[in-house]
């Protein structure tokens, strides 16, 4: 199952296009790009940016998640 999640590995700052690109099987840079667009002509890429590491995980918490839940089971 494919899941959205903060890259560890290709980060920049705080890995959501890292993330994000790999979700969407793209460049990372194409993300990156995407999101300077969006902050320097409408302000939004900033808070979106803001918003994504707030809220998602790293591939690592997941990765030690699915290895909890499989220790559990």
């Amino acid at each position: 199952m494919k899941r959205l999640y903060r890259s560890t590995e290709d980060k920049m700052i705080g890995g959501v296009c890292g993330g994000i690109a790999e979700y969407f099987g793209i460049d990372p840079s194409i993300v990156r790009i995407l999101l300077l667009f969006l902050f320097l002509f409408g302000g939004s890429g900033g808070l979106l940016y803001l918003l994504c590491w707030l809220i998602l995980p790293t591939d690592r918490d997941l990765y030690e998640k699915e290895q909890q839940n499989h220790y559990n089971e």
